[in-house]
């Protein structure tokens, strides 16, 4: 029996019959998974079969929140979004922030899971357990700001929280995400997937409230963890005020800013242009996600040229890279500008920037002609050409349409050697950060279950200096497997499932991560875990997670990075002369295998592991 933190609810909807029904939420699954990326797995595993098309009806769209979201512990407000990626075919996983996640609660869900597909556009009306399919053509091929508008003015209601696809995911680019007001639920290509099932938007109102199991030790638990939040040297002093794009700075003095495709890393350092000093002077205000002391978000204005007044929340660091240093961009207004067009046209900007700083590297190397880009002038730096691509990569016109899918896809059809320049790990295109200089941070994306995804076991160690658990060079191999390990685990457990926002891992917990969820846990929830008990619920899912995607195909040999990464060294920079060979890399695998016990051969979770894990029936 629940006694706080979850309302024990499912709710599953078919769209293709128009069903909505009421499923019990069973305890032992909250008590395994936790809640969000861990339920997210776990129902996509054993719901789906081996080689389902990820832009099928039989594909599962999965909204899963944590046993926090939506009580009163701070940084909670998260949901994740759980699908199989049409991008890479493995599992989709993202996460997002907002007032949508704990609407969801609020509404009386713990997990919201969407199966089938509508015969025309639809949105999904969700109002205190009672839901309604609602006709969306009117909504159709409008962006997401305008989307969630009038569909609030058509339910009367301005209080109602929405997450929708714009044209991008309309028109099934891969690389489309789901928005909702201003939050992204990114990377992975879910909005392709929302948009495969004809389904617009989803509009949620709940006037519930999520009780916990002890109110007084709730006030405990949250007093330890807002007094690590307090000494926290860099949480509110300057995070809260900058944001993540105060790594900007940090990037380039550590040589692994990665600049104009990966190709001029440690070269292309543009602080001046687009780095903390310069943010600031486009700063008019800050937004806070439900719940959060923090505020981390930033509010920023274009403020010169064709970009006037535009606004957008961000842009935040991963943005700051792939429409700055990733096209050689240095124009801080069009970065702004662009990062608001993504978002209203529904595409993630990792993937997005990294598509148009691949097209730019082959458009000077002669691989790419102005034939092939309808006349644009693909050079890196050109802002111009990069706004112009992205509603084109949305409406699938001209080289966006190739461009649109991805940098893998974009390759293969391309062709000429196109794929050395394809920055992507099992078709995910590489996040914010040149591995070469950050060795575990590279192997994680090698082994992270949703491809290259700097968020799935982050290394704070390397990046900030913090040692926890130890102290690492971030030059070294030796260690860096167990310690990829360690990031992986704990990182799910303590954040991707109760749901805890990230930031609070690297920079306020890490070293109390374990023993501060097992605490807020027991007293939300009633459910006691031990510190090692809970990061073994990170285990248990990454290992999930793994099986899933060796259902379908993925081996060791996918744990790789690109060619690039592999055999050219930094040019310049704190990192020059670093890279990650192949001798390092499988080094570090080998350790990586061994400490979670996979087999060294293949990358698979051995029968040994899944029983311990308590998941024999995966192995079978």
């Amino acid at each position: 029996m629940y006694t706080g933190g979850y309302t024990g609810k499912i709710l599953r909807v078919n769209l293709t019959d128009k069903i909505a029904k009421e499923e019990e939420l069973p305890f032992d699954v909250a008590k395994d998974f936790i809640g969000g990326a861990g339920f997210g797995i776990k129902y996509l595993f054993d719901e789906l079969r081996a080689g389902t098309d990820p832009l099928g009806p039989e594909n599962k769209l999965i909204f899963s929140t944590g046993p926090f979201c939506g009580t009163s512990v701070p940084c909670a407000s998260r949901i994740a979004v759980t699908g199989k990626s049409p991008l890479t075919n493995a599992v989709g996983m993202a996460l997002s922030g907002g007032y949508f996640p704990p609407e969801i609660k609020f509404a009386g869900y713990d997990v919201l899971i969407i199966e089938g597909k509508a015969e025309k556009p639809t949105y999904l009306w969700i109002k205190d357990g009672t839901v309604h399919f609602r006709n969306a053509s009117t909504v159709w091929g409008m962006k997401t700001t305008d989307c969630q508008q009038v569909i609030k003015n058509e339910l009367n209601d301005q209080n109602v929280r929405i997450a929708c696809i714009g044209p991008a995911g309309e028109n099934l680019s891969k690389i489309a995400c789901i928005i909702n007001e201003m939050r992204a639920a990114g990377r992975k290509g879910l909005g392709a997937v929302m948009g495969s099932k004809n389904l617009k938007a989803i509009a949620v109102r709940g006037t519930g409230s999520v009780a916990v199991t002890s109110e007084e030790r709730l006030k405990i638990a949250k007093g330890n963890f807002g007094k690590a939040m307090k000494e926290s040297p860099v949480l509110y002093s300057a995070f809260s005020k900058l944001g993540t794009p105060m790594v900007v700075d940090a990037l380039c003095a550590l040589g692994i800013f990665p600049a104009k495709n990966f190709s001029a890393t440690g070269e292309f350092a543009p602080v001046e242009q687009i780095g903390v000093e310069a943010q600031n002077t486009r700063n008019v205000g800050r937004e806070h996600c439900y719940g959060c002391p923090v505020g981390c978000s930033q509010l920023r204005l274009a403020r010169t040229g064709p970009y006037a007044g535009i606004l957008t929340e961000g842009p935040e660091f991963e943005t700051m890279y792939s429409f700055g240093g990733e096209t050689g961009v240095d124009n801080i207004d069009s970065i702004i500008a662009a990062d608001r067009l993504a978002d209203e046209l529904g595409l993630d900007t990792i993937s997005a920037g990294v598509a148009i700083g691949f097209a730019m590297e082959l458009f000077e190397k002669g691989i790419l002609s102005s034939a092939d880009t309808g006349g644009l002038d693909l050079h890196f730096g050109n802002h111009e050409a990069m706004v112009t691509l992205l509603r084109l990569m949305a409406y699938r016109e001209g080289i966006g349409g190739l461009l649109s899918d991805g940098v893998k896809a974009a390759a293969q059809k391309i062709g000429k050697g196109a794929e050395r320049y394809a920055m992507h790990v099992k078709g995910l295109e590489l996040p914010g950060y040149d591995v070469r200089g950050a060795k575990a941070h590279g192997l994680n994306y090698a082994t992270s279950y949703t491809g290259a995804d700097h968020n799935r076991g982050y290394a704070f160690q390397e990046i900030f200096g913090i040692p926890i658990p130890y102290a690492v060079d971030r030059f070294a191999v030796e260690g860096k497997g167990k310690l990829t390990k360690w990031n992986q685990d704990v990182r799910m457990a303590t954040c991707d499932c109760p749901t805890m926002c990230a930031f609070l891992l690297d920079m306020a917990v890490p070293a109390i991560a374990t023993q501060n969820t097992a605490d807020l846990m027991e007293a939300a929830t009633g459910l006691t875990y031990t510190p090692e008990e809970v990061q073994k619920v990170g285990e248990r899912i990454n290992n999930l997670a793994r099986a899933f995607n060796v259902r379908e195909g993925f081996t060791r040999a996918d744990d790789t990075l690109p060619e690039r990464l592999l055999t050219e060294p930094l040019k310049e920079g704190a990192s020059k002369g670093n890279f990650i060979s192949k001798d390092d890399l499988k080094q570090m695998l080998d350790e990586y295998y061994t400490a979670r016990n996979w087999d060294l051969n293949t990358g698979s979770p051995t029968r040994e592991k899944l029983k311990e894990l308590g998941l024999e029936y995966v192995a079978d």
